[in-house]
């Protein structure tokens, strides 16, 4: 009896002692992919999503990734790698989506 309370009560130390580790550094999100950016510096991906951020209208969003685009394919091409010729639709990015996830009824336990 004196082993299995002494199991109980580390296990539970245990489980309490991960999720303090997790809660003290939670993930963070992964940035959104910035279309072209396997020919793009670092410092030219976070400025692209900062001119992203600021645009007021999904036009100016559009002639900025169009913009983009235009530049990022001519330097593709002098690299030898290969680019659309057409940037992507707007929204595809790969957020979080519909998806039913585990949430308001979406898992598969014993239906109540």
């Amino acid at each position: 009896m004196l082993k299995r309370s002494l199991l109980t009560c580390m296990t539970g130390a245990l489980a309490l002692s991960v999720g303090l580790v997790l809660a003290a550094d939670p993930p963070q999100p992964a940035k959104e992919q910035v279309h072209g950016s396997q020919v793009m510096t670092q410092k030219e991906r976070d400025a692209h999503r900062a001119k992203m951020n600021a645009a007021k209208t999904a036009e100016e969003k559009e002639r900025i990734r169009a913009e983009e685009h235009a530049r990022l394919k001519e330097r593709a091409e002098q690299q030898g790698k290969a680019m659309p010729d057409k940037p992507p639709a707007s929204g595809g990015g790969t957020g979080p989506g519909p998806g039913g996830g585990m949430g308001l009824g979406g898992g598969g336990g014993p239906k109540r």
